[in-house]
């Protein structure tokens, strides 16, 4: 037996992939990371199925009953909100799967990052303002950040930043980024994003602690940072530039006849 670790994207219950959807109609046994993935998606398995939501449940818990379905010769659909790559807590349960010679898989979903950029219409790579995209946390009580990889180092880079579970660490945001970045840098505010509550601020360093204090916003949402969010000149790229030649076209060619 199986069990699938399925990323169910970030929110809208149509952003899931087909290849998850499909598992998840075809498993017996359904857990899946309570409020942070839509009901509407658990909802698509199959009748009589085991559906469990794992918010209360913990790793040993959870490993358990995990243990007991494939025993008992049933798939698992075990599924989590974005994609299972990025703060998802899957390696520790892989871990525990590998110990107990349970097979498994990886489904990979939409991040929330790519979810909200799609929801604002925007590119976030943009030619010479951003060419790269770095996701991070902050440092809170429940996890510290590894040497190196402190947002007072990582805004050295200029890079757009996409800084999850720190939206109540908004004053250590500013202070680390601000000599970089400037405080008048582009920031959006991402909250539940493409949920049908989804909310989105556009703001900047130095205004996105009061904007957030007004709108009540207290988890759940992704800050990004960064130029190219605010970024309304900047040049063509070459990939569909006709005086720039590649291996699918050549360069300066013209538009055939009809």
């Amino acid at each position: 037996m199986t069990v699938y670790f399925i990323g169910a994207g970030p929110g809208a219950p149509d952003l899931i992939t087909v290849r998850g959807l499909k598992l998840i109609e075809n498993s017996p046994v359904c857990m899946y990371a309570g409020s942070l993935v839509p009901e509407e998606i658990v909802a698509a398995a199959p009748d009589g199925a085991e559906v469990t939501d794992t918010a209360p449940l913990n790793l040993d818990e959870i490993i358990e009953m995990i243990r007991v379905a494939t025993e008992q010769g049933k798939d698992v659909a075990r599924v989590h909100s974005g994609d299972p790559a990025i703060y998802g807590a899957t390696a520790e349960q892989m871990r525990r799967l590998d110990v107990l010679e349970i097979d498994y898989e990886v489904v990979p979903g939409v991040p929330a990052f790519a979810g909200v950029a799609a929801k604002l219409k925007m590119e976030l790579t943009l030619p010479e303002i951003a060419q790269t995209i770095i996701i991070t946390r902050t440092g809170m009580k429940a996890s510290s950040m590894p040497d190196g990889e402190q947002l007072e180092i990582l805004g050295q880079s200029g890079a757009t930043l996409a800084i999850h579970l720190s939206i109540r660490n908004l004053v250590y945001v500013r202070e680390a980024l601000e000599p970089y970045y400037g405080d008048d840098c582009p920031v959006v505010i991402a909250y539940r994003a493409t949920w049908p509550d989804e909310l989105y601020i556009r703001t900047t360093l130095a205004e996105m602690k009061d904007e957030v204090r007004k709108h009540k916003i207290t988890r759940t949402a992704l800050i990004l940072v960064g130029p190219v969010l605010g970024a309304a000149e900047f040049r063509d790229s070459d990939l569909y530039n006709a005086d720039y030649a590649h291996v699918l076209r050549n360069k300066g060619k013209k538009k055939a006849k009809a």
